[in-house]
C-alpha cells in the first residue's frame, strides 16, 4: 500500500515505522523539508521525504499526523490531491484543563472531511500516548491493544484495519463518522484520568462478560442497569 503522511513529528514517526517495517511505501510530507528528510532517513527503508502535496498526491491512505485544526487547514488546501483518498485522522482536539475543543460542533473527523469532501475519512489512532504506538508491538498482559476504527466507507475501513494490524493491534468496529466525537471525547476523559488524576482509565470499564450484567445475575433474579 502506498501511505502518504502529512507531517513530521512524533504520531508520524511512530505509526510509519510500522508501517515501512510491513512492507508499505511511505512517503513523508512537510512544510519543512528538512524536517520531512531526517524523518525519513530516521524510519529507513522505503521512507522518502515529500512537499505536503507530493505525500497526498502518491498516498492511497493519507495519514494526517497534524495538529487539531491545522489538518483541517492543510486537508482544505490540498482538497484536489485528497480527492478519492482514504484520509486517516488520529488528531485529539484537547485543550487546557483537558477540555473538549469540538464541544457543542463537529468532531475533528468530521471537520476534516468538510475540508476534503471527496475523501473518505476514517478516525482511528487518537487514544494512546505515541510512545505507545511505537511499541512492537502493542501487548499489554498477553492482549493486542484494541484500536477504534470509525468510517462510512467499507473499503477505506478496510485499509485502516490493516494498517492497524500492522501496528500490531486489533481494530473495533466504532461505527459510522458520526461517531467519531465519541471517539475524541472519550480521548479527552482519559487524558484527564491518566494525566490529570493519575488514575487508571481501564479500571472504569467491567470485563465485558460483566458489561451487560453476568448472565447469572439474571437467572439469580438480579437487575442491571441495561435491563
Amino acid at each position: 500500500m502506498r501511505i502518504g503522511v502529512l507531517g513530521t513529528g512524533n504520531m508520524a514517526d511512530a505509526l510509519a515505522m510500522h508501517w515501512v517495517r510491513a512492507g508499505h511505501e511511505v512517503i513523508i510530507g512537510g512544510r519543512d523539508a528538512y524536517k520531512a528528510e531526517r524523518l525519513a532517513m530516521r524510519i529507513g527503508g522505503s521512507a522518502k521525504p515529500a512537499s505536503l502535496r507530493a505525500a497526498a498526491e502518491s498516498g492511497q491512505v493519507v495519514l494526517v499526523a497534524l495538529p487539531f485544526g491545522a489538518g483541517a487547514d492543510v486537508a482544505r488546501e490540498l482538497r484536489a490531491a485528497l480527492e478519492g483518498k482514504v484520509l486517516l485522522d488520529c488528531s485529539n482536539p484537547v485543550g487546557p484543563g483537558f477540555r473538549l475543543l469540538t464541544e457543542g460542533g463537529p468532531s475533528a473527523a468530521q471537520q476534516l472531511a468538510a475540508a476534503a469532501p471527496g475523501a473518505h475519512v476514517v478516525k482511528a489512532f487518537n487514544l494512546c500516548h505515541e510512545d505507545v504506538w511505537r511499541m512492537r508491538p502493542p501487548v499489554f498482559d498477553g492482549r493486542p491493544l484494541a484500536v477504534p476504527v470509525c468510517g462510512d466507507d467499507e473499503t477505506a475501513l478496510g485499509r485502516v484495519r490493516e494498517l492497524v494490524r500492522d501496528v500490531g493491534c486489533e481494530p473495533v468496529a466504532g461505527g459510522g463518522i458520526e461517531r467519531a466525537g465519541l471517539v475524541e471525547a472519550t480521548a479527552a476523559l482519559f487524558i484527564a484520568l491518566w494525566v490529570g488524576e493519575g488514575a487508571d482509565a481501564q479500571a472504569i470499564a467491567p470485563p465485558l462478560a460483566y458489561a451487560a450484567g453476568p448472565s447469572h445475575q439474571e437467572s439469580e433474579g438480579g437487575t442491571g442497569a441495561f435491563r
